[in-house]
């Protein structure tokens, strides 16, 4: 038996999948056309394998808030599963579903993250650690999406994060919102994180992380144009008549942002030797032309943060220096880093204009540019495990007093 399920906006076969319960394989037997083409069409028809649905029987002495603690489950989204009974009393024997509680953690694990997604995730980590997760609006992409900053500790020492620089890298915001959530429920419960003291680093430091600069590329990479986008002839012609944007590292209008920054700005053009947009590497026709770009540059000068880390993929790499401007700890910072991550600290030269440049050629401050993974991008969601692992402590290490 199926059901027929039409495509909506957004939708991604992954997605699809971890909404309906059911694996990737049950999806493409039941429609093997959708192996052919690389993005699914808002209108398109799919059949989706039934499955039966998971329900739990309540027990005596249960509450909306001790099962969704038992499961490992929001209350809010078990809630919102069960419509029908939610503002009812919960008595022995009555099932409720688990089908539609999806949490946060796994939409980041187990499919694609996109700026739909972050928004959600956002709104699901202020209602739960309401007084520990603090939200602003640094400014809109060029469609008008907002970039999201959140800022987690109290302590005086600031540090700025940010991930989703490059389109085709999108696992990193997925990544930083995993270590918001983890970080923010450790310093709720009062407890240590393994050994690390988390309300120790929140009294001595304040993290502001923008876990998406570029949600207009992340979106265009998960979903494609498929003839229904406003700049779909102009994309297609810049990603080399290409209808498949997994390559894609720039904005919407085909700048990149990480060589956007006014850090020798007309040297990494001439490098680059790309003078019109493209899927990557076109600086644009001048620095801060952006958006994106001068929502973190005007976040840096407002804040004034002690250090800046850009979480890119992939490589699993960590540079650190630009033009012997950096201050002299950073290179035992990088080598700190290196150590508790497996990374490599490296020393790197020919380039220029990204944000970690600026930002040490401005603050003459650490900034370090932090490649996770390895492979080819975007990186497979099989990876996301170990990657979250190093991500961890890399933001441990820096997090702490010195």
């Amino acid at each position: 038996m199926s059901t027929l399920y039409m495509v909506r906006k957004g939708d991604t076969p992954l997605r699809i999948c971890l909404r309906c319960g059911i694996t990737l394989e049950a999806l493409l037997a039941a429609n093997p056309t959708v192996k052919v083409s690389p993005y699914l069409i808002p209108g398109q028809h799919l059949f989706i394998p039934e499955r039966p649905p998971a329900m739990y029987t309540v027990q005596v002495g249960d509450s909306w808030e001790s099962i969704a603690w038992r499961l490992g489950i929001s209350e809010q989204l078990l809630k919102e599963a069960n419509e029908s009974v939610r503002n009812c009393e919960l008595v022995p024997g009555l099932c409720i579903s688990l089908a539609s509680a999806i949490q946060p953690s796994d939409w980041r694990a187990r499919a694609e993250y996109g700026p739909l997604e972050l928004e959600q995730d956002v709104k699901y980590v202020q209602r739960t650690f309401p007084g520990i997760v603090h939200v602003e609006s640094i400014g809109n992409s060029v469609l008008g999406k907002e970039i999201l900053a959140i800022r987690i500790g109290e302590g005086p020492r600031r540090i700025h994060v940010n991930g989703a620089v490059h389109a085709n890298e999108w696992l990193t915001s997925s990544l930083l919102m995993q270590f918001v959530e983890d970080y923010a429920r450790y310093l709720q419960l009062g407890l240590c994180w393994g050994r690390w003291n988390a309300g120790l680093a929140s009294e001595h430091t304040s993290v502001w992380f923008v876990p998406m600069v570029n949600p207009d590329g992340v979106e265009l990479v998960q979903e494609g144009v498929s003839g229904q986008h406003s700049w779909d002839h102009s994309l297609v012609e810049w990603n080399e008549d290409d209808r498949r944007f997994d390559r894609w590292k720039a904005n919407i209008r085909g700048v990149d942002l990480n060589d956007q920054f006014p850090a020798h700005w007309e040297e990494e053009r001439a490098r680059r030797g790309v003078f019109e947009p493209s899927a990557m590497n076109y600086s644009g026709e001048a620095p801060l032309t952006e958006p994106e770009a001068c929502a973190l540059y005007r976040m840096a000068e407002e804040k004034q943060f002690a250090m800046a880390l850009s979480f890119h993929s992939q490589g699993r790499e960590i540079y650190w220096n630009y033009r012997d401007y950096e201050p002299s700890e950073t290179e035992a910072w990088a080598k700190k880093l290196a150590r508790v991550s497996g990374y490599r600290a490296v020393k790197l030269t020919g380039s220029d204009a990204g944000f970690k440049d600026w930002f040490i050629q401005q603050y003459r401050k650490p900034a370090f540019t932090i490649e996770v993974g390895y492979g080819i991008n975007p990186l497979p969601l099989s990876q996301f495990g170990s990657i979250y692992h190093e991500v961890c402590a890399i933001l441990k290490e820096v997090l702490l007093p010195e």
